[in-house]
Parts: structure tokens; sequence; C-alpha cells
């Protein structure tokens, strides 16, 4: 688990209620239902209408990704498996591949494996799954999308909702008992809607599209070690090949560490 959009939730929630605290506002204050249901109904009300409901679902099924921890193994393990089925291509030929066509974890790999036992040209090969990760990439893109106008949304929400609260306000001037009720709400909502979006739904399309990018690395990594492996590349070579994909990350990896220590 990455536990960095955790810290990232706990620090923002926390400096909002630590310094309403500090300030000597009561907790109680943020708390409005009606405030709550005002933004989060509106704001995701709007998303909605501006995505199909496909998009909606699985932007939130997306969001659960943002916990996903990223780690150079995934990489180096995924380029050891391309290796290793290089080396049986060369020893055994192309269909000794063939149940690892079948059963390997990841979808991308089984489809360019299937491929390559199939005979296709390794041109066509590179053309089909460049075109394969280019629909996966708009779709993950929509995800994105979706969270990236839901932080525009909320804002504009969190105004109406303070307008409401203040025609309640406005309503009820005869009755001082509900004055405090409305101008809290009023305020209250437009606390709401720069929370919703600047710490739950702009963050979560950042980390989304952050995501997109490692996946299109690994992506580019299949890719580049099944063509080469069906050209009859040595699998040592294919490796050091493939290994250059890793090079900046890695590096970067290895300069935190050495920071860390010393």
């Amino acid at each position: 688990m990455d536990i960095a959009p955790l810290i990232g939730l706990i620090l923002g929630f926390g400096a909002l209620i630590g310094g309403s605290a500090v300030e000597g506002l009561h907790l109680s204050a943020l708390m409005q239902p009606t405030a709550a249901i005002i933004i989060l109904g509106g704001t995701f009300g709007a998303t909605f209408t501006s995505f199909p409901l496909s998009v909606a679902f699985g932007a939130f099924r997306d969001a659960s990704k943002v916990f996903r921890p990223i780690s150079l193994d995934d990489s180096r393990r995924l380029i050891a498996d391309i290796c290793a089925f290089a080396a049986q291509a060369r020893k055994n030929g192309l269909l000794a591949l063939e149940q690892e066509a079948k059963s390997h974890r990841d979808r991308f790999v089984r489809k360019a494996i299937s491929l390559s036992v199939d005979g296709v040209d390794p041109v066509d090969i590179q053309a089909l799954l460049e075109t394969d990760m280019g629909a996966d990439e708009e779709h993950a893109k929509q995800s994105a999308d979706f969270f990236e106008a839901a932080g525009g949304y909320a804002p504009t929400i969190g105004i109406i909702g303070a307008v409401i609260g203040l025609i309640h306000v406005m309503s009820n001037l005869e009755d001082p008992g509900q004055l405090g009720a409305g101008i809290a709400v009023a305020f209250v909502s437009t606390i709401y809607g720069l929370v919703l979006a600047n710490i739950v739904c702009l963050p979560i399309a950042s980390k989304i599209r952050f995501l997109i990018k490692e996946e299109i690395v690994c992506k580019e990594i299949v890719i580049a070690g099944i063509c080469a492996m069906q050209s009859g590349q040595n699998p040592r070579l294919i490796g050091e090949r493939l290994n250059a994909y890793l090079g900046t990350r890695a590096d970067k990896t290895a300069a935190g560490g050495a920071e860390g220590g010393s």
C-alpha cells in the first residue's frame, strides 16, 4: 500500500481541523450535514451529468488505485519474465510460449505473447499493441478527467450552498434563533466545496495521471521486449535494452536512498 495519499489526506484534514481548533473554533461548527448534502450531491450530480455512467463508475474504481504501491520491482519482474520468454523461445521456438500466452498474470503480456506465437510480423505486433496501449490510456485519462471535473464543480457548488444559507438567513430575520444555523451553512458550504476540490478530487486526478505514465512505461517495455524476442535477439541484449527504460527512475531511487542514508 502506498501511504503517501493517506499521509496527504491526514495532513490536509488535520491542518484544517487543527488550525480551526487553535483559533478556538468548536469542531461541531464544521459539522454541517446540510452543507455536506449540498456539496456532495451537487458536485457529483453535476459530474455524473457530464460523463457517461460507465466512465463515472470506472473513475471510482480507478480511485482505489491511488493507494497502490509504486515500485521498480514490478518493472524488473516484468523484464525478467520477458528475458526468460526470449531464452525459452530461442531454445525451443516461439510455440513453446503458448502456455505463457494463456497463464501470465498480465493481460497485455498475454496478448503480446499470443500475437508472437501466432507468427504475426513484429511491425504489426508493435502497431496492434500500441493501439491497445492507447485505448487503455484514454480510458484511464477519462477517470482523471472525471475527478478534475468534480474538482472544478465543487467550489462553485460551495458558493451555491453559501447563497442558499444566506437566503435562509434573510427569510428568518424575524427569528434570531434561526440566524446562526443559516449563516453556518453558508460559510461551511464554501469550505466544504474548496476542501472537496483541493484535498480530495484534484489530488486523486493527479495521482491517476501519474499511474497512467507508470503503466505506459511498463507497456512500452512489453512491446519492445516481445518485438525484440520475435526478431531473435539475444536475451541478455534484450534485458539490457529494457533496463534502459528504468534507468532514470532507478537513478532517482538510488539517489533518494543515498541521501536518506547520509
